[in-house]
């Protein structure tokens, strides 16, 4: 039996709160876990690939249950799904090994200046129109380059809902299909971590992150299939003007270790 007495509750109990908000925000407009649980423990003191490969190893479970509640409240478009989920593995996969031989310092900024530019033409185009679901174009493409910028940057959900959405996809089902495939990428990104880095126990940081992640998933989804569509848009667009700035202002004030390599 589980000795609950032994357990550090008080060390624990921030990052239960950490990954239970992170994960309330991410199930509910599609991305956020990953973000700001990198970015905590980068600024905890962890080199980057190992903050990424811990983040990883949190969010292949928190985004399972994630994916699984949308998919129970019907949020999930099955086809966008197998267009997306392939391309975001192989993406993934390219990441970590860029990450272990290449220095990519340069792709962080201009990734959170193209965050937030999404971000704010998407509380623009909430507020004057509803979003009309269309066919998706360049889902393979898209799914690459966000599975590799996930493998450095927890950068799967801002990447792929705010693009898909930004096309004209309906909020819901951009939220709910990106979720489900998250599961899919992340298992492989940590997979290859582990090759690359080796096998790590949890820490209190990721069991917190991990605990807190898990009991706020199918919350949020619920969240999400409640939500309309001008509201869960310009959600996404606050969340990912917030993240970008987030990130912008990591670089500013903590450049180290944010930048150093394995």
């Amino acid at each position: 039996m589980i000795d609950f007495s032994a357990i550090p509750w008080a060390a624990l109990a921030p990052f239960i709160v950490a990954g239970f908000l992170a994960q309330l925000v991410d199930s509910a407009v599609g991305m956020g876990f990953g973000v700001i649980g990198n970015s905590l423990l980068i600024l905890l003191g962890l080199p980057p690939a190992a903050a990424s490969s811990v983040t990883h190893a949190v969010e292949s479970f928190t985004s399972g249950v994630s994916g699984a509640a949308h998919a129970l409240q019907r949020n999930v478009d099955w086809m966008l799904f197998a267009r997306l989920v392939i391309p975001g593995i192989a993406g993934g996969l390219t990441g970590v090994w860029a990450l272990s031989h290449l220095s990519l310092s340069i792709l962080r900024p201009v990734l959170l200046v193209y965050l937030a530019a999404v971000g704010i033409y998407l509380i623009w185009r909430g507020a004057r129109r509803a979003q009309a679901y269309r066919r998706m174009r360049a889902v393979g493409p898209l799914g690459f380059v966000a599975g590799f910028l996930d493998s450095f940057g927890g950068a799967w959900g801002p990447v792929t809902t705010g693009s898909l959405i930004a096309q004209g996809m309906t909020p819901r089902v951009a939220v709910g299909t990106v979720n489900a495939a998250e599961f899919f990428v992340t298992v492989t990104v940590l997979s290859a971590f582990i090759g690359t880095l080796g096998l790590q126990s949890f820490s209190i940081a990721a069991s917190g992150l991990l605990i807190g992640g898990i009991v706020a998933a199918p919350i949020g989804a619920l969240v999400t299939r409640r939500a309309s569509s001008r509201d869960l848009t310009q959600w996404i667009g606050g969340v990912m003007i917030a993240l970008s700035l987030w990130g912008l202002i990591s670089l500013v004030f903590a450049p180290i270790p944010l930048f150093s390599r394995m």
